[in-house]
């Protein structure tokens, strides 16, 4: 018998948590690597049961070792994490068998077929049999693979791909779903596919689902998101939420002497500013009536202006002070 089919049974057994008790909790999670690097500090949050929720920064945001620590791939070093009101620290295997994971990197063999890899994940899990083959053929006709069963991964696409692996990962009924950079080597058309496979088992399964992501189009699909950088936590609310804190239109002048350009605004037209990566930031109410008003003042000393309704990468500049995309590097990989 599978290691993990002895801790399915003990986890059959238990009796449900009550509604309220949250899917996946941390709180003052930490996480230091040698030399002194600080991945993640003082990390809190609650995902509530049959929520998306995403976990979204730029690389070396923390992003990562949150994963690794979330999937049991890392020890704790510093706080807490619960599953279901369940302690990562009283051990793993009960854990993970409450959890599916799909990796940012391929872990399906693409010399079997998809009916192949279904099958030698199922044995892991003590999976066989009568159960296995009901399990397989619901995964592989809920996520669209049922006539491709026989074919080999390395001949499907990447979406198929992406599909096999989350067919894996739900083959033994966990309530909750980790997602690292799911739509890693996916077209703007499949990964909004995968999203839609998503939404379907929140809604039809009740399955809570948790993702890392760096791209904004996947953050705006989540219920709640948690904004991470330099290792720590800097908001935490729905995608609309976050936008809405910005202070109206988001206007972005660059100039060759931005800093004087800077100072003469705020001297001429009591405009407050910021700069971010050597470019002039400005968020206010009916922008464009801003621009029109700055291109007659100091249009000989403007190289380009543009403003817009704010972004998630907007909600991250006013937040940090400097890009999503130019965050230092954190994480090992």
């Amino acid at each position: 018998m599978s290691i993990f089919s002895s801790a399915s049974n003990v986890a059959a057994r238990e009796p449900e948590p009550r509604p309220e008790t949250p899917a996946l909790e941390a709180s003052g999670l930490s996480f230091s690597y040698g030399g002194g690097h600080q991945a993640l500090s003082d990390v809190n949050f609650a995902v509530a049961r049959g929520e998306i929720f995403g976990f979204l920064g730029p690389n070396g945001g923390g992003k990562t070792t949150l994963f690794r620590l979330l999937s049991t791939l890392i020890p704790i070093q510093s706080g807490e994490i619960r599953v279901l009101g369940h302690d990562f620290r009283s051990g793993t295997l009960a854990i993970r068998c409450r959890m599916g994971i799909v990796f940012q990197h391929p872990s399906v063999d693409g010399k079997l077929t998809v009916a192949e890899n279904l099958a030698h994940h199922g044995h892991l899990y003590g999976i066989s049999g009568r159960r296995l083959r009901e399990r397989s053929a619901a995964m592989l006709e809920r996520l669209g693979l049922a006539t491709r069963a026989a074919d080999r991964v390395e001949t499907l696409s990447g979406g198929l791909r992406r599909r096999v692996e989350l067919a894996k990962a739900l083959l033994h009924e966990p309530r909750l779903l980790l997602l690292d950079e799911p739509s890693t080597g996916l077209d703007p058309v499949a990964r909004r596919e995968f999203f839609g496979y998503l939404h379907h088992l929140r809604e039809i399964d009740g399955v809570t689902i948790v993702l890392t992501t760096h791209h904004m189009e996947e953050a705006e699909r989540c219920d709640r998101i948690a904004i991470l950088n330099q290792g720590r936590m800097v908001a935490t609310a729905p995608p609309g939420e976050l936008k809405s804190q910005v202070g109206g239109d988001v206007i972005v002048i660059r100039a060759p002497e931005p800093e004087m350009l800077q100072r003469k605004l705020m001297h001429q037209l009591k405009l407050a500013s910021t700069m971010v990566d050597g470019m002039i930031r400005i968020e206010r109410p009916r922008g464009h009536e801003l621009v029109r008003e700055m291109v007659d003042a100091f249009g000989s000393e403007i190289d380009s202006v543009t403003f817009g309704k704010p972004t998630l990468e907007d909600v991250f500049v006013h937040l940090t002070g400097h890009q999503f995309a130019t965050s230092e590097a954190g994480d090992p990989s």
